[in-house]
Parts: C-alpha cells; structure tokens; sequence
C-alpha cells in the first residue's frame, strides 16, 4: 500500500459520506489534481478501493486500513455494505 510523502500537508477534507450518499463522481473513474494526494478513511464498515492504473488495483478499506491515492492517478471506490467515510486532500505546501 502507498504511503503518503512526508512533506506533504492537508489541505482540505470532504464532509463523511456514507454508502447512500457516495457521490456519483467518486464512483467511477477519477483523479486528483497535479500535485494532490489523498487519503481515504473510513470511520466505519469497508469501502473497496480500486486503482485502475497502471494496472488494476483493488485494496479494502477498513477503519484500521486507509487509502492512499497519488495525484493523476484514475481510481474508483465502492461501499461493500454501510460505510462511513471521508477524504482528506494533502499537498507539499507553498505549491
């Protein structure tokens, strides 16, 4: 699993979702802005996270497993049951 770089800070963060209202755009396929990363946390249930480059990736989240997505890079999730969830956006800062 990925890791987030050290010097890169948050920035921004979503509201929690839950699996009846994942917005549609995190649904199919997605990438961040240049420069962004992201990380995915679930607070609770499991959330399938999939990287679709440069190969097929499919990672469950869990309370205790986070994602970590890299900027560009296309990516889906799916709720696997009721899910809570947020994404948090880190940048190295100044850029």
């Amino acid at each position: 699993m990925k890791v987030l770089p050290e010097d890169v800070r948050p920035y921004k963060r979503t509201p929690v979702f839950t699996e009846e209202m994942v917005p549609p755009g995190l649904l199919r396929q997605h990438t961040t802005k240049e420069g962004a990363w992201a990380k995915i946390v679930v607070l609770e249930g499991r959330l399938l996270y999939r990287i679709l480059a440069p190969e097929v990736n499919e990672i469950l989240l869990t309370p205790d497993q986070c994602g970590v997505v890299e900027p560009q890079v296309p990516h889906e999730v799916s709720p696997d049951g009721a899910v809570r969830f947020f994404v948090e956006f880190h940048r190295v800062p100044g850029e």
